[in-house]
């Protein structure tokens, strides 16, 4: 039964994380340009593959606190789920288009959420200010992963929650989760060692494979 296991499993060595070397100095402003015109079927995606809302969607029994910062918002679906509950709500993202489309969609279902185009390696916040900063499907967007962490745990509150949803390796090595990654990589995502990189900022964290044959995965962190 091992020996069948195994024959689906690819070698430690193949599990590697994008070289930095290989990001173009211009990353950010090319997704940005590719999420300009993914604004408004952004929802539409999601409509067609409706796995993809289960999964970010499990940071919701998560969040903790009364004061929430949803980092690369996106469209605003999953922050229209959780607005249901009384939380004073804040979000940042990179792309312009995202955050007027969230902003009317909130609108529209008379939620209240202080939006606002931002950087995520320079939050426009003071230092302790959130008890829980969410980010799904926005980590391997970013070209520094160090800078993402680092501003994120910069503003939470002492005991504050970070709770990431993204794409790595699954545990097992199983060659179907491992194709997953290095598809997402080759559509120009950055796979990042996300386990390293909340170890060497000093979370205090868990984490479960919550679907893509384990690729993809839910980070509950503590500051």
């Amino acid at each position: 039964m091992n020996d069948m296991i195994n024959v689906f499993r690819v070698k430690p060595e193949k599990i590697r994380y994008t070289d930095a070397s290989d990001i173009p100095s211009d990353y950010t402003q090319k997704m940005n340009k590719a999420y300009n015109w993914m604004a408004r079927g952004y929802d539409a995606f999601m409509f067609v593959f409706p796995v993809w809302k289960k999964w970010i969607k499990k940071v919701i029994p998560h969040i903790q606190g009364e004061t929430i910062l949803e980092v690369s918002f996106g469209s605003g679906y999953l922050m229209s789920r959780y607005a249901l509950t009384q939380y004073e709500i804040y979000g940042v993202d990179y792309n312009e288009r995202m955050v007027k489309l969230t902003l009317e969609k909130m609108a529209k279902k008379g939620f209240d959420a202080r939006l606002q185009r931002g950087n995520v390696e320079r939050l426009p916040f003071p230092d302790n200010c959130f008890d829980t900063v969410i980010n799904t499907m926005a980590f391997t967007g970013y070209p520094d992963g160090n800078k993402a962490i680092g501003e994120m745990k910069r503003v939470l509150k002492p005991g504050g929650r970070l709770l990431l949803v993204d794409f790595d390796y699954p545990e097992n090595r199983n060659v179907f989760g491992y194709a997953i990654v290095k598809l997402w990589e080759m559509f120009g995502d950055i796979i990042k060692d996300i386990n390293a990189l909340l170890t060497e900022y000093k979370f205090d964290f868990k984490h479960r494979s919550i679907g893509g044959f384990g690729s993809v995965h839910l980070y509950t962190a503590v500051k």
